[in-house]
């Protein structure tokens, strides 16, 4: 745990990438395999689900600081995170327990699970006494289910490659689809032996860069294919040794909650890996990304939803063919084989070949993108035709060129703290619009300020609270953000009526008063025009 608590901090405390793939690295070439193991799946974001109560934690260490509640909750309103707020304030006893990670993890970790409330209260204490403050640090993080530290999956990737001489590729693929942490794992995926493709396992994802410059600065037309960015779920489709597996963008495996593709998959020919967008769809359209809302998170589906909400695959690549890796032949080819595959299913399939989108010259493009929305798209994917398919995010030859997002003018009406890096400052914030004489929360939004302009809000926010609801302030209504957001749904669980997708702050207006910020009927009508242009 020592170990891990140093490189947890060592990662935590730089933004240089060639460091923290040198973190990783070295922590990986002196961790027993069970330890490697634990740590790669912590890294990776298999963090396991909160085991105790936050109320519970605050409790006991309150009692153990000795200290009144309204001193506890003013010093985590300060800190800003509870791992860190309860690590200060529990009182170090100067020794510090040296067990393995895997210890750690399996005997005062997940052993919480099966405990009463009673015993984990002595099994939490007894840790508070034998960790440091790193250390107990880094134990908080894991039992809330709070555990980041900012590395993405490819340095991880990248390190464990180093670490093993092998190709990246091959890591990544190890790494992808159902493991558990243990020292076997840990062995098989830095072995030398490559010829380790299992029946279930999926293929990394390929990911597009956005489009940083004009089309045109890509070169002629003749060498990219166009298609439409769907506004799905990204999902691989495996059909090997008699069965199917779905697995998204995000490494889990959907079984049974999209039974109607997974019986389309079977009718695929042995040993065939597509990837695609689970989209909801009726009468050869697509249908707006809310409705698939409804079947996420299902583990089984009723037939009233199945009717309701009918989603297929629309299929854009082909990575597997007869058994074969085909993710080294170019996209043209590729692209070949998976049309033929597609067109051989029957017409009722869940399966859909993504339409290529044609054009002659980049100004015919800029003008179907416009479009984009009315198909319930994001945007445009632009891919070389030429190109591989590749591992990760990777710059040249895949761009995604999104539609200009919509965007709304609101008011800052509460703040709470941030976490991580953000601990202590005010940086998550919930925006208000007027409706009526009344500002109504409209959107939550984290993302889009700078440094220096996350500094002036959280004074503004110290100087400006009206009120508190635990760490949240409420504060005076005077600053008016620009919120830009990519779409607009109704939602009887929003003050509002409206939920926001993927909102955050284009800018702050400076220029403007709390007077000047728009109105529920403004957004209502933006709504309204959307749902016109799918309908259309």
């Amino acid at each position: 745990m020592r170990r891990f608590a140093a490189l947890y901090t060592a990662l935590d405390e730089t933004t240089s990438t060639l460091a923290k793939t040198g973190a990783m690295t070295a922590y990986l070439r002196e961790a027993p395999p069970a330890d490697a193991a634990w740590a790669l799946s912590f890294l990776s974001g298999r963090r396991p689900k909160r085991l105790i109560r936050t109320a519970l934690l605050q409790r006991w260490a309150r009692e153990a600081a000795g200290i009144p509640e309204w001193l506890f909750d003013e010093s985590y309103q300060q800190v800003g995170d509870l791992a860190e707020t309860i690590s200060l304030l529990v009182p170090d006893h100067g020794t510090s327990r040296d067990e393995s990670l895997d210890w750690w993890v399996r005997e005062r970790i997940l052993a919480l699970r099966d405990m009463d409330e009673a015993r984990q209260r002595e099994a939490v204490e007894a840790t508070w006494r034998e960790l440091g403050g790193r250390e107990r640090f880094v134990f908080l993080k894991l039992i809330t289910g709070a555990f980041r530290v900012g590395v993405s999956e490819q340095l991880v990737i990248r390190a464990v490659a180093a670490v093993s001489e092998l190709p990246e590729e091959v890591v990544a693929h190890r790494l992808m689809g159902g493991w558990e942490p243990s020292a076997e794992f840990y062995e098989q995926l830095v072995a030398r032996d490559t010829r380790d493709a299992d029946r279930s396992r999926p293929y990394p994802f390929y990911l597009a860069y956005p489009l940083e410059q004009e089309p045109d600065a890509l070169g002629t037309p003749l060498e990219w294919q166009a298609e439409w960015k769907w506004d799905g779920i990204r999902a691989q489709v495996v059909r090997r040794g008699g069965s199917v597996f779905v697995w998204s963008r995000g490494d889990e495996l959907m079984a049974g909650r999209f039974p109607e593709v997974e019986e389309s998959a079977r009718l695929l020919p042995e040993g065939t890996v597509i990837d695609g967008e689970l989209m909801p769809w009726r009468d050869e359209s697509a249908l707006p990304f809310a409705l698939l809302q409804r079947r996420i998170g299902r583990k089984a589906v009723t037939r009233k939803i199945l009717t309701e909400v009918p989603v297929v695959l629309v299929a854009y690549d082909l990575l597997e063919f007869g058994g074969d890796d085909v993710r080294g032949r170019p996209l043209e080819e590729r692209r070949t084989l998976l049309t033929s595959l597609i067109r051989a299913l029957p017409a009722s399939s869940a399966f859909r070949l993504s339409p290529v989108v044609s054009f002659e010259s980049w100004s015919e493009l800029v003008l179907a993108r416009e479009g984009s929305r009315d198909r319930a798209a994001e945007g445009l994917m632009l891919k070389r035709i030429s190109s591989p398919y590749g591992t990760g995010r990777r710059r040249g030859d895949w761009w995604k060129w999104k539609v200009d997002p919509y965007s709304a003018d609101a008011v800052l009406i509460y703040a709470q703290p941030g976490h991580g890096r953000r601990a202590g400052l005010f940086t998550d914030y919930t925006f208000g619009v007027w409706d009526g004489e009344q500002l109504v929360p409209f959107a939550k939004a984290y993302s889009g300020l700078t440094d220096e302009e996350i500094r002036e809000v959280d004074a503004f926010v110290r100087r400006h609270t009206i009120d508190k609801h635990g760490p949240v302030r409420v504060v005076e209504p005077l600053l008016v953000f620009e919120i830009a957001f990519e779409g607009l749904q109704r939602s009887s669980r929003h003050r509002s009526g409206v939920a926001v997708r993927f909102p955050r702050m284009a800018r702050w207006r400076r220029d403007k008063v709390a007077a000047d910020a728009d109105s529920l009927e403004t957004i209502l009508t933006l709504l309204g025009a959307a749902e016109r242009g799918r309908n259309a």
